[in-house]
């Protein structure tokens, strides 16, 4: 059995998961989705709704706890895009699959919890996990949570990177289609480049977080990102690189004006 679970606790996330489900549902029919949940969601819409399990976050203990031998956890700042097709035969040869962060040459992503590890092996994005009910995907999970207890960070996906380096679990990276972060990347891509299936923006949650404006969709986010593209480059005094300059040089300036270039 496959499915998709969310885990919303507050009433902001309870309703930026039901809007996402529904774009699933929309997609693809049939789809079982579950909800862990500290409130009453939205009736009809989840096929199975759980008490949030003790752990050290709510997403942390809810992963363990999903009722699917393939599961496909969420955020709540997602939207279904197309179809998931057959992502899930990818738990055939995999226990675990995740697509690489970005700004992985920012000292927020390049933070890890003790292990040194390459350039190469960023951090993952948590925010889309797909994985199969397995004793190696058991034993990691129970791995991170304790790796991210002894951290101490807010942030799990310090930890997440670290136990995954030291591990041997069978993993594979998901092409960016499925955790759309950058949706500006659709401006670079050719016509059979990709198929965005899953949206990922923190600009979906923007009004939690004290914006006045909401944004609800693709069509909104897209313009507001090309706006902020602009913005990154200009407030560290370089010149966008989409306007001609040089982009290799420019991408090193901006990685140099944060401190300089590690692990080179």
């Amino acid at each position: 059995m496959q499915g998709v679970i969310y885990v919303a606790k507050g009433a902001g996330y309870l309703d930026l998961a039901q809007r996402s489900a529904q774009s699933l549902k929309a997609l693809n029919p049939g789809l079982e989705i579950d909800l862990f949940t500290d409130l009453a969601p939205e009736p009809g819409l989840f096929d199975r709704i759980a008490a949030i399990p003790d752990g050290p976050t709510a997403k942390l203990a809810s992963l363990g706890a999903s009722r699917f031998e393939r599961t496909l956890y969420l955020d709540c700042d997602t939207l279904g895009l197309a179809p998931l097709g057959d992502l899930f035969d990818v738990l055939d040869r995999f226990d675990l699959a995740v697509a690489h962060d970005v700004r992985r040459t920012s000292d927020l992503i390049r933070t890890g919890t003790g292990e040194t590890v390459p350039y190469a092996f960023p951090q993952m994005n948590c925010g889309v996990l797909l994985y199969r009910r397995s004793e190696p995907m058991a034993r990691f999970l129970t791995e991170w949570q304790a790796a991210y207890h002894a951290a101490g960070l807010d942030r799990d996906q310090p930890s997440f990177r670290d136990v995954l380096w030291r591990s041997d679990l069978r993993f594979y990276v998901l092409p960016p289609e499925f955790n759309l972060r950058r949706v500006t990347e659709l401006d670079a891509w050719e016509p059979l480049d990709a198929r965005p299936t899953i949206l990922h923006s923190h600009r979906l949650l923007q009004h939690l977080r004290g914006a006045t404006e909401r944004l609800d969709d693709l069509a909104a986010i897209l313009p507001e990102e090309r706006r902020a593209r602009q913005e990154e480059w200009h407030a560290i005094g370089l010149r966008d690189p989409a306007q001609g300059d040089d982009p290799v040089a420019a991408f090193l300036a901006a990685e140099a004006a944060q401190g300089g270039a590690r692990g080179q």
